[in-house]
């Protein structure tokens, strides 16, 4: 309880004081630990560092004023308390890799670290049961490990009207399972009978079909679109699952969106089968 209640004080510090220069003695204090005490129980509770976190929650907010304003970025990253617009470049492109003019050109969800995180109602989805039948999709493989990251250059690259030769199409996005080195493997695209444009650098992806929940993620923004979605995985995997009638394979599960279409909200299909009965 007390390190709870430290933490609060310390986010609110943080927030009043997040284009100030802060340093980690501040923090402390505000918690009322010692440094190393600080910084250790605040690692482990974020998965951060504190310095980490004041840098997140400044490119996050530095996010919404490249979308939301025609501020100059050199002046945003000033305001935000980056001190050049090539410090801020790097930050930006570190957090997100892409460059704060390749966001505002395309104000792409983004991945967010939001302020004091606001109280939320527990997820309820109830998915439809599905038969698929087999379809292929003309795909880029990851080179991210986090599938946000690798969204942003697909979005900001214009590679879904690349592949569909300037067509607006809805967007896959594959988890699959690669059983010869035990590990997971992301890919976005579109389906394959659309793709009439550039597939330099792509793969055909074949889905076998089968029986799948599918899952409308809740309403959201583009700011918080992303974190929605982690949301409802979590949901899916710690919650439904277990509780369900179902198993889950793993195989090749997909995510479907349009971009374009402006909504925040996706399908997610995962791939199940009936429990056998014990």
């Amino acid at each position: 309880m007390k390190s709870a209640m430290s933490f609060d004080k310390v986010l609110e510090y943080i927030e009043e004081n997040l284009y100030e220069d802060i340093c980690l003695d501040q923090l402390a204090s505000a918690a009322g630990y010692s440094k190393y005490h600080f910084l250790r129980l605040f690692k482990e509770t974020f998965d951060m560092t504190p310095l980490e976190y004041v840098r997140r929650r400044r490119i996050t907010e530095s996010a919404r004023d490249l979308a939301d304003t025609d501020e100059l970025i050199s002046q945003i990253g000033y305001k935000h308390g980056f001190n050049s617009k090539e410090n801020f470049t790097r930050a930006f492109q570190s957090e997100h890799h892409i460059c704060p003019s390749e966001y505002r050109m395309t104000d792409n969800s983004l991945k967010l670290l939001h302020r004091n995180k606001p109280e939320q109602d527990a997820l309820t989805l109830v998915p439809t049961i599905t038969v698929l039948e087999p379809f292929s999709a003309t795909v880029f493989q990851s080179d991210e490990e986090e599938p946000a990251r690798f969204w942003n250059k697909y979005n900001c690259g214009g590679f879904s009207k690349r592949l569909s030769g300037g067509t607006a199409q809805m967007d896959y996005g594959f988890s699959v399972w690669n059983f010869e080195q035990n590990k997971l493997d992301y890919y976005a695209g579109i389906l394959t009978e659309y793709a009439k444009g550039n597939v330099s650098g792509t793969i055909q992806l074949n889905v076998d079909g089968g029986l799948y929940a599918v899952f409308d993620t809740p309403k959201a923004d583009k700011y918080t679109f992303v974190n929605t979605i982690r949301r409802t995985w979590d949901y899916i995997m710690h919650e439904w699952i277990p509780q369900s009638a179902y198993e889950y394979l793993g195989d090749c599960d997909f995510e479907t969106y349009r971009e374009c279409s402006r909504e925040f909200s996706e399908q997610i299909f995962i791939h199940i089968r009936k429990r056998k009965e014990s």
